[in-house]
């Protein structure tokens, strides 16, 4: 969006009023003749004649509501668009790193917020986070993006500092090279928001060449989104009866639509395991649902990893609680969903199975609009029905809960007694899981010594 229609954008609908309040945001639907995008009059600057910007309010899963805008000049016939997160910021950070091997990598969709950085190692090349506008992409129109932008002062340069521009244009040469894949090379996506999103061609398997870590966010990664950390003036709870006894409830937002709700804390003790904190937001305006459950101890000193062989359609009735650390396997379907992808659930069986189908196959992005295709769907598709199979008891899978933190739980409907189809093992830690819990840099012994 050109400056001219930005400024108009943000006067008429961030100075005055909330845009959820104004706007109302449409499901993408390309059969939807109703769904029309608003034109507005602009500067074009680049010949300074007047053109016109279009906006569409529209919401893609897993993103929320966006804005989509693009200019066009009938003067110059310059064009122009962008993407810009019209949602809220998401709880957690998340980097992508990528291992980009083949040209089909290259045509990997991408949504980039602006408030997220690229990197590639192997060219010491980095755009930083708020340079450039939100853009929904491919991997290879990420590198040209750059491209563009290094070669936009290139004359200048060579009239004023050949040296600067040769050295440019060596560089420019080495990134075209990137885009014909001669050589595997890193792409790192690091959005604070979280609002960022790099495609899984493979899914609902898992992508070996991605890595996607969830992280929280630093003061400083706050202070440059703009968000204050509101101070609790309230004297803490020392009683820990009182606790248990009590549901704690404290006003927030809904994650939905925004609006004031309450969210319900109360701290349980589930039998044969340890006490967990289970929280529950109910919205009365968009009855909007949504629990999550945070281990009350501490991290183990061994990481968990619970096996249950499916034989009967009874199993899906067993409880299970999935901290936010723990990853769920099913080798018969070559499936396995990270660690925060779902966050921390107190379930049965049956209801982490429709959560993860419902994450793969109805809140999928790429199933919708010009990013589905016949193929990828059909996979998605076959999926489902494998999951709907497993839970009616007819298929002989094995579910697997791998939690390092060891903060994770299946119920055993034979307790005391061992259960035979269900196996429970203890295990140490790798140096990489450690990190990703953060133990490696955490000092527990002695920190009182001076």
């Amino acid at each position: 969006m050109c400056p001219s229609s930005l400024k108009f954008f943000r006067g008429h609908f961030n100075t005055s009023v909330s845009p959820s309040a104004t706007v109302r945001y449409f499901d993408i639907n390309p059969e939807d003749e109703d769904q029309q995008p608003t034109v507005i009059e602009s500067l074009c600057m680049n010949c300074y004649e007047n053109g016109s910007t279009r906006l569409l309010f529209t919401k893609i899963p897993f993103f929320k509501e966006i804005i989509i805008s693009s200019f066009t000049c009938p003067h110059c016939n310059w064009t122009n668009t962008e993407i810009q997160s019209a949602g809220r910021i998401q709880e957690q950070g998340v980097l992508y790193t990528l291992q980009v091997k083949t040209k089909e990598d290259m045509n990997r969709e991408v949504v980039k917020s602006d408030s997220a950085s690229t990197r590639i190692p192997q060219l010491d090349f980095e755009i930083p986070a708020f340079t450039q506008k939100g853009s929904l992409s491919t991997i290879e129109g990420l590198l040209d993006r750059a491209v563009a932008g290094l070669e936009q002062d290139q004359p200048i340069r060579k009239a004023t500092d050949p040296a600067v521009a040769e050295k440019i244009e060596e560089f420019i040469e080495r990134l075209k090279k990137l885009k014909k894949v001669e050589e595997e090379f890193t792409l790192i996506i690091d959005d604070p928001s979280g609002n960022s999103f790099i495609e899984n061609p493979s899914a609902p398997q898992k992508d070996t060449a991605l890595t996607v870590t969830h992280y929280k966010r630093t003061p400083e990664h706050n202070a440059v989104l703009g968000i204050e950390e509101e101070e609790d003036d309230r004297k803490p709870v020392n009683d820990l009866d009182t606790m248990r006894n009590e549901v704690l409830v404290f006003n927030t937002n809904c994650p939905e639509c925004n609006a004031p709700a309450n969210t319900n804390m109360k701290l349980v003790q589930i039998p044969h395991f340890k006490e967990v904190i289970i929280m529950a937001t109910n919205c009365d305006s968009c009855r909007h649902r949504t629990n999550e459950v945070k281990s009350g101890g501490a991290t183990e000193e061994l990481g968990t990893r619970i096996t249950l062989h499916l034989t009967d359609p009874s199993d899906m009735s067993r409880d299970l609680l999935k901290s936010e650390t723990c990853s769920v396997l099913i080798p018969e379907l070559e499936f396995e969903l990270g660690m925060a992808a779902l966050g921390g659930k107190f379930t049965t069986l049956e209801g982490l199975l429709k959560d993860i189908k419902d994450l793969i196959v109805s809140k999928n992005p790429f199933m919708c609009g010009d990013s589905s295709t016949a193929d990828r769907a059909g996979k998605l598709e076959l999926f489902g029905q494998k999951i709907d199979k497993i839970i009616a008891g007819e298929m002989d899978v094995h579910v697997i809960l791998d939690d390092p933190a060891g903060n994770s739980y299946l119920q055993n409907v034979y307790a005391p007694d061992p259960d035979p189809e269900m196996k429970i093992e203890k295990y140490t830690r790798t140096f990489e899981q450690n990190e990703d819990l953060g133990l490696n840099d955490m000092k527990t012994e002695g920190y009182a010594e001076k």
